[in-house]
């Protein structure tokens, strides 16, 4: 089964130090953990994407009626801290797994190589429903 697992970046939530005032060293850590914990991954056959995502000054809201126009403003939410920050995709046997390889993701390094806690939010991916025909 897929299952999406979210990287939120909430700075109060895990850590008093915004990433933008890590070391160099601390920052390159952190990177290095993702990577590793990627390649991991890839090599037990588990992971389907993994992205990291730009920030929320970067993002925009898109929405159309269809008809005309679509309204494109800056968003989400530019006055929060919280933000998505990338994902990874896997395909595992369990629930469990994912909630495993989750709390790997959230001990990343962060300031001094303490884990961070960060939270991942993990979502079952949805198939489209059959349709006949």
């Amino acid at each position: 089964m897929k299952y999406m697992l979210l990287k939120t970046y909430a700075p109060a939530a895990y850590c008093d130090t915004p990433m933008t005032e890590w070391s160099p060293e601390e920052i390159r850590a952190h990177i290095d953990f993702q990577r590793a914990l990627g390649a991991q991954l890839a090599e037990s056959g588990e992971l389907v994407d993994a992205q990291g995502l730009a920030g929320p000054a970067e993002a925009r809201v898109v929405s159309s009626d269809g008809r005309s126009a679509p309204v494109v403003t800056d968003g989400p939410f530019p006055e929060t801290k919280e933000f998505l920050a990338g994902y990874w995709i896997v395909d595992v046997d369990s629930a469990e797994r994912a909630y495993a390889i989750a709390a790997r993701a959230s001990a990343a390094p962060g300031p001094g190589g303490t884990p961070i806690g960060e939270y991942i939010e993990v979502r079952a991916v949805m198939g489209a429903p059959a349709t006949e025909q």
